[in-house]
């Protein structure tokens, strides 16, 4: 299925499956999607704004030119997925999963990446300095080149193997 050109109000499709679709030019509107899978698809050109994506398996998805922005989005799953050019604002990732992702031109703006997990996804060159990075499970080859302010710092030194006293 492809989706063309249009704007989605409203829409509450919970525990659904919408895999291996197409979204070209979609904003999406409050709406709740919470865990729907996506897996397979892409989002070309999307914009979601105040939605709720609380649980979706975004998997093997392809997603370039989106905007997620005060949306919740945690206990999602992003592994294997393409994201390119994507922007996560004053939006909420907890406890999601990044897993062998391809990132390029990915903002992180006031988003809160409490617990989220980066596995073999390089962070190089992303600011996180104004997010939340609380328990964020990532490696030291992960994070390396990322962008982080000296308060964030003391949430990575157990990469180090340090404890702060």
């Amino acid at each position: 299925l492809k989706v063309d050109k249009a704007i989605i109000n409203n829409v509450e499709i919970t525990n659904g499956n919408l895999s291996n679709n197409t979204f070209i030019d979609i904003e999406f509107n409050n709406c709740n999607f919470s865990n729907t899978s996506f897996g397979n698809s892409s989002f070309i050109r999307c914009e979601f704004n105040n939605c709720k994506l609380t649980g979706c398996n975004f998997a093997e998805s392809r997603t370039y030119n989106v905007s997620f922005i005060e949306s919740n989005i945690s206990y999602a799953n992003f592994s294997t997925a393409s994201i390119e050019n994507v922007l996560f604002d004053n939006s909420s990732l907890r406890n999601s999963v990044f897993q062998e992702n391809k990132f390029k031109n990915i903002k992180f703006r006031q988003a809160d990446l409490t617990q989220v997990q980066f596995f073999k996804t390089s962070l190089k060159g992303i600011d996180f300095s104004d997010s939340i990075i609380e328990g964020m499970a990532v490696s030291i080859e992960d994070i390396k080149g990322a962008i982080i302010n000296q308060f964030q710092a003391i949430d990575l030194l157990y990469l180090l193997g340090v404890k702060v006293k």
